[in-house]
């Protein structure tokens, strides 16, 4: 029988927009672009040029400290541009997809007959590799470290997170073939949610499974870890993303390269929240068009409400994102008597509002408002309310503000990253950008410990 965990702390942000359970067909988009940015911790080094044709499963760059770690492209077609920024940092590499796809072939696999070697340095050969992040420092895994597990969460709790058991219909088959080679490498802990039934997720073969019931933040894998097995300094494990794991059984039961995610489009300015099927790096223009509310100006978010990235309305979908979020910028809003009006239809963490007073079901409308600036940070404990590890939020953070990296490895930086913290961002009275601070105290131990 599965262990049970049952977490208190945490917070549910329920929002208008949530996706139904339908695929709605979307026009395909004709451009792709990869990121170098979404994969943190990597040097890139380009390998195309532009007007060059590629394959789908074809590399783009790779990463200059690990050379046989490639980032391959989802579709095949000629190379438009390589965009560069500051000091000729790769921005992005886009690609025009072709009419008719061709594809980079690796074989079938026989998953059974692979060792963990040979696993790896297919994913590797494939581009697969890259969607596999290691704590600590929440970064694209080091292929030379053997990591101690591997950690699949299977549900994810943010605010109109996609349902994980309605995108692995049709696709149980390749799920499960992941995780056999995922284990061929470590071995795997797949955490569930309690409300999640699919037999593919309760009956998983080769894994330690875990049943996790309680508010966001349980869906996130570093929860999951702190709670199951705790980093240790001098400890590496790895964490893959749900519908990786499906991009592994892909590759492995079809020899090709397939990086179609099912994709929840979502939030309050969305006409019809549904899902549909979209390769990596999408463009999103056609994807959008015509189910936006253009009442009010938007946001257009490549993720959730607390991790994602900001997007123009023309941008691409991120390479580790199964979301797109749409929420009004507020900046068309006058507010005549601020915090003095009941607010029924406002948000409060600490009940301000008299809409708590309409229950848990309730839906609300949040926009992209900060509501105030950056000020003193204030030890008050609203972040330990909504963090449920076994570390102390607002220490740590006091820690890497101050540099002290001693103090940072005792209060637990091995086993956190940004997105442990977006809760804490959300709640903070102070306006701090938890999440930036966390990032540059993992680049900054990083650093010192590289």
């Amino acid at each position: 029988m599965a262990n049970l965990i049952k977490l208190r702390k945490g917070l549910n942000i329920n929002l208008k927009g949530k996706a139904a359970e339908e695929v709605i067909k979307v026009k395909e988009p004709g451009f792709y672009a990869i990121c170098p940015e979404d994969f943190t911790g990597v040097t890139p080094k380009v390998v195309v040029k532009e007007q060059e044709y590629v394959m789908a499963g074809g590399p783009l760059f790779i990463d200059k400290n690990h050379p046989e770690m490639k980032f391959v492209s989802p579709v095949s077609g000629v190379v438009t541009s390589v965009e560069r920024g500051a000091r000729r940092k790769v921005m992005s590499i886009t690609v025009e997809a072709a009419s008719e796809q061709d594809y980079e072939e690796f074989g079938k696999q026989d998953v059974a007959k692979l060792d963990g070697t040979a696993v790896k340095e297919l994913l590797l050969n494939a581009g697969l590799f890259a969607f596999i992040r290691q704590r600590p420092y929440d970064v694209i895994a080091d292929p030379a470290i053997a990591p101690r597990a591997i950690f699949v969460s299977a549900f994810d709790s943010n605010p109109l997170a996609p349902d994980f058991e309605f995108a692995l219909k049709g696709e149980e088959a390749n799920f499960q073939t992941g995780l056999d080679a995922l284990a061929k490498i470590a071995g795997v802990y797949l955490s569930i949610s309690a409300s999640q039934q699919a037999k593919a997720l309760t009956q998983a073969k080769g894994v330690t499974l875990t049943v996790f019931e309680g508010p966001h933040p349980a869906g996130n894998v570093g929860v999951q870890i702190n709670h199951i097995a705790p980093v240790n300094k001098g400890e590496t494990v790895w964490a893959v993303d749900p519908q990786a794991v499906i991009f592994i059984g892909r590759l492995m039961n079809t020899g090709r390269v397939d990086l179609t995610r099912t994709v929840a489009i979502t939030g309050s300015e969305v006409k019809k929240p549904a899902y549909c099927k979209l390769k990596v790096g999408a463009m999103l223009t056609d994807v959008l068009a015509g189910n936006i509310n253009k009442e009010r100006e938007v946001r257009y978010i490549s993720g959730n409400v607390l991790t994602g990235k900001q997007i123009p309305a023309n941008g691409f979908l991120g390479a580790f994102h199964s979301q797109v979020t749409v929420i009004p910028e507020g900046n068309d809003v006058h507010e005549m008597l601020g915090w003095i009006m009941p607010r029924t239809n406002d948000f409060s963490v600490s009940r301000s509002y008299f809409s708590w007073l309409m229950g848990k079901k309730k839906e609300y409308v949040l926009d992209a408002r900060v509501k105030g600036g950056e000020r003193h940070m204030i030890m008050s404990n609203e972040y330990d309310r909504v963090f449920p590890m076994d570390i102390l939020p607002e220490y740590l953070i006091k820690a890497i503000i101050a540099g002290d990296i001693d103090r940072m490895e005792e209060l637990g930086i091995y086993e956190v990253a940004p997105e442990d913290f977006a809760l804490c961002e959300f709640v903070c009275s102070s306006k701090m950008e938890l999440q930036r601070i966390v990032r540059e105290g993992l680049d900054m131990l990083r650093k010192e410990m590289c």
